[in-house]
């Protein structure tokens, strides 16, 4: 062959390569489901992590590389009739997904360990729902109260006291901070409307805002600083005026709380402690920063005829603000506590607020709806972690039964996968079981002890 018809040919074949390889990348950028398997197997195939195999790794395991590409997490923690949504989708929706990926997968990758594929399916199918609800569990408190029990000669005068409720509103700008879908000031008034809801018919209430005129610049701090408003006079519960003072205000400027403890000095000033049982609920979000002296303040309100005690909540506060609310609290005589969730903001209201609304509360000890309450609190963390667990144990079993069936594991294989989903699932079921049960007993027990005080008490008022 000459040298003519030698670059002739090897030019051909060049050609024939370079068009192949294009046309190779044309169908790959055409089917774009194609070129995103490929990248998610990619992916895979750069490190499959090992997957949880104690209680602690377990809790803080991601969610799969499928479940959070794929699937609103929410679903696999439904429970009851809103559960059919996550099988419905599972089986509409995810499992054909799945089951592309680990075909194209173990196609690709055969022979591996039992050990190995568990990893993997645990790596695109596990659950990421472990560490919030687990976290909830372990902080989860009953909310019961040792009532306040009055104890001496008084203890008729007592009982028989009218009781004034103030409540206290930051209305700062900071409180238009958006926290769940909610701004704080949004969900601090929905805890206050359900909280003098619940009030004694007899009891008065009243309203004081804070704040809530001007604006946080500096040119406005001098009329911010002053507005401490009573939109609310001290007077009986009448729930549509309440509602319309309620909503007759939004968030805005500074933050005088030392402003606002002293209009409450100036409110009960009229209400002696021999006469009125006086209290002061305050909800905020931050420092005073009109340059007032809260913590002075408060004490007024303790060393006065008046005598009332001063009970914080301090919503979403970073330290300072919550080292600062507690020493006026405890200058008040009263409780502080701090709540981040908003749903926790309701809870605290009514469990730790409420026991000291009136006196003839006290009498009660542990209500049924306080234990109805504590249960359903403890239902709504710990059933989503039961199901998620299942549920992971459901996708892994899935996923087993169909590699098996498509010949891509042997019955071996599947048998081993099998014994340790199964096995970390009861590794995850029992622990969370353990606390909870350690939670219950606790709930129990303080439950008898506060139900034995209060039958003590009542016994001894009634022979007295």
């Amino acid at each position: 062959m000459n040298l003519f018809k030698k670059t002739t040919m090897i030019g051909f074949i060049l050609s024939l390569v370079i068009t192949g390889a294009c046309a190779k990348d044309q169908t790959q950028s055409d089917n774009p489901s194609s070129t995103k398997i490929t990248e998610t197997n990619a992916k895979v195939e750069e490190k499959t992590p090992t997957a949880a195999r104690t209680v602690e790794e377990v809790i803080d395991q991601k969610a799969g590389v499928l479940i959070e590409e794929h699937m609103d997490q929410r679903l696999e923690t439904l429970e009851s009739w809103d559960r059919q949504q996550y099988l419905d989708f599972i089986e509409q929706t995810f499992n054909p997904i799945a089951e592309k990926e680990l075909k194209t997968y173990f196609t690709k990758h055969k022979n591996l360990t039992g050990e190995q594929i568990y990893d993997y399916l645990v790596y695109m199918l596990g659950s990421g729902n472990y560490k919030s609800y687990y976290e909830k569990l372990t902080a989860y408190d009953h909310g019961y109260v040792m009532p306040e029990l009055p104890n001496g000669e008084d203890t008729v005068t007592i009982n028989q006291k009218k009781v004034n409720n103030l409540v206290i509103m930051d209305s700062s700008g900071s409180m238009n901070e958006i926290i769940a879908g909610q701004t704080k000031m949004e969900q601090a008034k929905e805890a206050i409307s359900g909280f003098v809801k619940s009030i004694p018919e007899d009891a008065n209430v009243s309203l004081i805002a804070y704040g809530h005129i001007g604006s946080s610049a500096n040119s406005d701090k001098a009329k911010s600083c002053s507005s401490v408003e009573t939109v609310y006079p001290l007077s009986s519960y009448q729930a549509e005026k309440f509602e319309s003072s309620l909503n007759s205000f939004q968030a805005s400027g500074w933050t005088p709380l030392a402003g606002a403890m002293n209009k409450a000095e100036e409110i009960l000033q009229a209400y002696p402690s021999d006469e009125y049982y006086n209290q002061v609920y305050v909800v905020s979000d931050g420092v005073e920063t009109c340059d007032g002296d809260p913590v002075a303040a408060a004490q007024q309100l303790q060393s006065k005829d008046i005598k009332a005690k001063v009970n914080i909540i301090g919503l979403n506060v970073d330290h300072k603000g919550q080292q600062q609310l507690k020493q006026v609290a405890d200058s008040g005589g009263g409780e502080y506590i701090t709540v981040e969730d908003p749903a926790e903001l309701e809870v605290q209201i009514t469990e730790k607020w409420k026991p000291t609304i009136g006196q003839l509360v006290w009498t009660q000890g542990v209500t049924l709806q306080q234990t109805v309450e504590a249960m359903e609190r403890m239902n709504e963390i710990y059933n989503p972690l039961y199901y998620a667990s299942s549920a992971e144990l459901n996708r892994i079993k899935h996923a087993v039964y169909y590699l098996n069936k498509e010949k891509l594991i042997t019955d071996d294989v599947e048998n081993q996968v099998l014994e340790i989903a199964e096995s970390l699932e009861d590794i995850r079921n029992n622990h969370f079981s353990e606390i909870k049960e350690a939670k219950e007993l606790e709930r129990e027990k303080t439950k008898e002890e506060i139900n034995a005080k209060v039958e003590e008490w009542r016994q001894k008022w009634q022979e007295e």
